[in-house]
């Protein structure tokens, strides 16, 4: 069984008490350490004392750290791919997407820095604290490409990892600190909902991955950055023809569980033959690029589906969305429900499988349909649409024709720069 230990100052813990980490088969495969209040206190305590290192030093190690992670990652890959339910080759996406990140995290980080900022006078871009919390999502390994750009730019950093899957982050900060971090400097803090307060308590600033919850209890906290459900959207205007390949991957890429996936499909127009086109699509994915889940939890997910499209006319509903696989787990299909109007509950529903809501939309309903949306992908050549919803402050990002809502490369903000959060800006004059 894979021991994650805790990664304080005094290097790996182990905790007395332990969590133990299940595959979706119900086999346990890892046991993680998950430490008490104190031990974050005092960890958080050296990372307040601890100075960072110098920007040379921090860019070579965080390349090396990107080489050692995807060094000899098979085991590691099987074994995440196992705990996740996500296929094998959206596992070795991730690790690239890591190693990549690594590589260029100062770079990224960089892109949000204001173009009148100077390194020695006038205006001067400076961090907004010394240490950084991480409370980590465990829906997809590559969410831990971002807090990286935070250590590139001299924070130290405590990652408290999902208890769905602890793998990624203990093998993320391992590499870390081989390729030259301190201990002192980036830290693996896992512990109970009832500790983690006390990890954001001791941080200056914290990113916090969760559902609707977490807005609710963080949003208004200017020193959290709370990352919450996407409702990602395709919105396909009358002046377009729809890209069906495009839809499709936006919706099931990499299992469909990411807040960058397309939960909501707006149609200018009669959606019924798109909809019966991309339901054609979705039922033809092969199990294999689809997720896993331990049956119980597929069962659950197929009820609380059938519970929330009451009203809708079900494509690919909740009858078909488990295939049982008969050894525990089962890999859950997508779901495609058509709407009757573009202002159905249902375009809220962000579910953690390839599941996707299409709607007509009418110039007459606006831009209310298309408001809280991490992606959208327009599929117009509108200008005077494309200014509006460019204008949208609640649409976080816009592509335009055949790019999927899952599109991203280093640079591109997420959701906004994540150094906008991170930096300020300071006048300096005088000596």
């Amino acid at each position: 069984m894979f021991t994650v230990d805790a990664l304080g100052p005094a290097g790996p813990y182990r905790a007395r008490k332990q969590l133990t980490v299940t595959d979706v088969t119900g086999i346990a495969v890892a046991s993680v350490s998950l430490v008490p209040r104190l031990f974050v206190t005092r960890v958080m305590s050296a990372l307040h004392k601890a100075s960072p290192l110098p920007l040379p030093d921090r860019l070579a190690a965080l390349t090396a750290a990107g080489s050692l992670f995807a060094k000899d990652s098979d085991a590691y890959v099987d074994l995440v791919a196992r705990v996740s339910g996500l296929p094998v080759p959206d596992i070795r996406f991730a690790v690239d997407t890591i190693a990549e990140a690594c590589a260029t995290a100062h770079e990224a980080a960089g892109q949000g820095r204001p173009i009148g900022t100077t390194v020695d006078g006038g205006a001067v871009w400076t961090r907004r604290g010394n240490v950084f919390a991480v409370h980590a999502a465990g829906n997809h390994p590559a969410v831990h490409s971002l807090w990286l750009q935070a250590l590139a730019l001299g924070y130290r950093v405590a990652v408290r990892p999902s208890r769905r899957e602890p793998l990624t982050p203990h093998r993320l900060v391992t590499a870390l600190r081989a390729a030259g971090f301190g201990s002192d400097q980036v830290a693996l803090l896992p512990c109970d909902h009832d500790v983690a307060d006390e990890l954001l308590r001791c941080a200056d600033l914290a990113l916090v991955y969760g559902g609707d919850e977490v807005i609710a209890k963080y949003g208004a906290n200017p020193r959290v950055l709370p990352q919450g459900p996407g409702r990602s959207k395709v919105l396909v205007a009358a002046d377009s023809a729809p890209d069906l390949d495009t839809i499709v991957s936006s919706i099931a890429h990499h299992g469909g569980v990411g807040c960058i996936n397309a939960t909501g499909i707006l149609v200018e127009g009669d959606p019924a033959p798109l909809a019966d086109a991309l339901a054609s699509k979705l039922a033809a994915l092969p199990d294999s690029v689809l997720p896993r889940y331990p049956l119980g939890a597929a069962l659950a997910l197929r009820n609380h589906l059938a519970r929330r499209a009451v009203g809708t006319q079900p494509l690919l509903g909740a009858d078909q969305l488990v295939t049982d696989l008969g050894d525990g787990s089962a890999v859950i299909r997508p779901a495609l429900h058509l709407l009757p109007s573009a202002t159905a509950p249902q375009l809220a529903a962000e579910l953690p499988f390839p599941c996707a809501w299409i709607a007509p939309w009418s110039r007459a309903d606006g831009l209310g349909p298309l408001r809280d949306t991490l992606v959208l992908t327009a599929m117009t050549q509108d200008d005077e649409l494309i200014t509006d919803l460019l204008a949208e402050p609640t649409i976080a990002n816009v592509y335009l024709g055949d790019v999927p809502t899952h599109h991203f490369r280093p640079g591109l903000p997420h959701d906004s720069y994540l150094s906008d959060f991170l930096m300020r800006t300071k006048a300096v004059a005088g000596r």
